[in-house]
């Protein structure tokens, strides 16, 4: 941890880690703003953000979940999936999410452009890692949110996460559908007395 010491003093005091920082639970993106990155990365050309954005909308899943999807998860005999089952790292529950006709899209322009001998959806650029990181995905929202305009330390990657069951609360105002889209729904046990 950082010591900062005053030279006109004889006392050292600390420096919290997150100081300065924007630090919690992260927004949901407005739906202006999924509007806006979603048009810049279709102008720009940007096939793998696109898909990498349609996917983390779509789908609702962690960072680490989304990075780490493999071609198979969500193409089948050179067929996009209209709905695709993986088993989550964080609770090992398979969760099942339906893919849109744009993320379908932009999944096999993604793929035409990656090649056929793909393995990971999202490969790394780096050689030492076989796929995206999570800390290389949050590098890329925080690009998507500062070029959209909005401020860019209230969001991210979770932010991904939230956004479409922020929009169906908004709705439906129904926190148990949102509760069942995040996979996060427990039944609470009655007490019987």
């Amino acid at each position: 941890m950082p010591i900062t010491s005053d030279p006109n003093s004889s006392t050292s005091r600390r420096v919290p880690w997150n100081k300065g920082w924007l630090v919690g639970q992260k927004r949901p993106l407005r739906p202006k703003d999924v509007w806006s990155i979603r048009a810049r990365l279709e102008i720009d050309g940007r096939e793998r953000d696109l898909t990498l954005f349609n996917l983390a909308i779509d789908s609702k899943l962690r960072a680490g979940d989304l990075v780490s999807l493999k071609v198979e998860d969500v193409q089948v005999g050179g067929r996009t999936r209209e709905r695709a089952t993986i088993i989550q790292q964080k609770t090992a529950r398979p969760v099942q999410f339906e893919l849109t006709d744009s993320t379908r899209k932009s999944i096999q322009a993604w793929l035409a452009r990656l090649g056929s001998d793909a393995g990971f959806l999202f490969p790394s650029p780096l050689r030492s890692q076989t796929h995206l990181s999570t800390r290389q995905y949050a590098r890329i929202v925080h690009g998507w949110v500062s070029d959209a305009g909005p401020d860019s330390p209230a969001y991210g990657t979770h932010s991904m996460r939230r956004t479409k069951a922020a929009q169906i609360y908004r709705k439906t105002g129904s926190l148990r559908a949102v509760q069942l889209l995040l996979r996060e729904y427990r039944p609470i046990p009655r007490h019987r007395g």
